[in-house]
């Protein structure tokens, strides 16, 4: 078997990592290789001013390789600025393991994973995420002590979704206040998209206070399993975009806010879990803003997951993580004043803060 090789002199014209478009100076971005058990994982560490790269691993069916390495180089730079713009002394990084969980995935798999995620000495701490679960981080646990979400039996915080949701349930509260001058959300019409345990959560809050919800995932049986256990509509038109819903809750990949959709939405709040929903954050965060969408970003009201395991690393309890997570509320309405005053989008006012977060401590540590 021959491998195709790129001439030294060819290298510039192929630039795989500093030259993709969504590396965003990056401190490290590790490859993980193992023959045996079939892993192929990317570690993508962007920031670690405020402390150690602490992010989930997921495990998707990606499909290519450059595909896995623009997620985890997008998921990465986000945590960087989910953990700032928090008040957590943590920086950014975020893991993809290549593969279909349900079929790929190995006890071996997963414990060689965890070797790799060790080696970096604590610079990276990983959690779990799409495609891993409590189980994995337990597994994990077994190799390294750099990773959070492990079992409660164990000492962690167990499985960090509920409070994910909590924390976009407070999010799109804030945006209904901002947009329609109350927080109640009883009888407006939101359409979650996805029914994984974040969305399923937030569904739960939603019905228990009497909004009328419209779900849709790609997996038709968990969706109809959803549905029935919440009373919650399915969405059955051609095209989800052009549902007739006040809320927009996007809780399953990321860029679903695009070039197609943008002018398909008639949602006048987007507020979801999903990381990354703007595909491009300026020309979308502006469109949006033009529109007159109040767009609560993903980055600051899904940040309940990791406010969640960050007290397996400083020692508070469950009813101070939904203390904290519970205030995205209020930093969600600072964030719509900020952009309203300052004329920018929520996206912007958001990575501002966050940013100077970063910037303060930079200084504060040059000194």
């Amino acid at each position: 078997m021959t491998a195709e090789v790129v001439k030294a002199n060819e290298l510039t014209k192929v630039d795989p990592v500093f030259g993709q478009a969504s590396f965003n100076d990056h401190e490290q971005v590790v490859f993980c290789h193992d023959k045996d058990t079939g892993l192929k994982a990317i570690i993508g560490i962007h920031n670690t001013v405020l402390g150690p790269a602490l992010g989930g691993t997921r495990m998707w069916k990606y499909a290519n390789e450059w595909e896995a390495l623009n997620d985890v180089l997008r998921l990465s730079r986000g945590m960087t600025y989910k953990s700032a713009i928090s008040g957590l002394n943590l920086g950014g990084g975020k893991a993809v393991i290549i593969g279909d969980s349900k079929i790929d995935k190995t006890p071996e798999m997963i414990t060689r994973f965890g070797q790799f995620v060790d080696s970096l000495s604590g610079k990276y701490i990983t959690a779990e995420d799409v495609g891993t679960t409590t189980a994995d981080m337990d597994r994990i646990n077994d190799v390294t002590k750099h990773v959070t979400g492990i079992s409660e039996s164990r000492g962690g915080s167990g499985n960090p979704s509920p409070v994910t949701a909590y924390g976009v349930y407070m999010g799109m509260k804030a945006a209904a206040m901002h947009q329609f001058g109350s927080n109640n959300l009883s009888g407006k019409k939101v359409l979650v998209q996805g029914t994984g345990h974040v969305g399923e959560t937030l569904i739960d809050y939603l019905t228990k206070e009497g909004a009328l919800v419209t779900i849709s995932d790609i997996n038709e049986a968990r969706m109809e399993e959803v549905a029935i256990k919440y009373g919650a509509a399915i969405y059955t038109g051609a095209d989800v975009y052009t549902a007739d819903v006040d809320i927009y809750a996007p809780c399953a990949l990321g860029a679903t806010v695009n070039d197609d959709t943008i002018n398909k939405l008639k949602a006048k709040v987007i507020a979801g879990a999903a990381n990354n929903q703007l595909a491009v954050e300026q020309v979308h965060g502006r469109i949006l803003m033009e529109k007159g969408i109040a767009y609560a970003p993903d980055f600051l009201i899904n940040a309940g997951g990791i406010i969640n395991v960050y007290a397996e690393i400083v020692g508070y309890d469950k009813a101070e993580a939904m203390r904290r997570t519970e205030n995205i509320y209020n930093t969600t309405l600072e964030i719509f004043s900020h952009a309203e005053a300052n004329n920018i989008t929520t996206q912007q006012a958001a990575m501002s803060i966050a940013q100077k977060r970063i910037d303060d401590r930079k200084k504060e540590t040059a000194k």
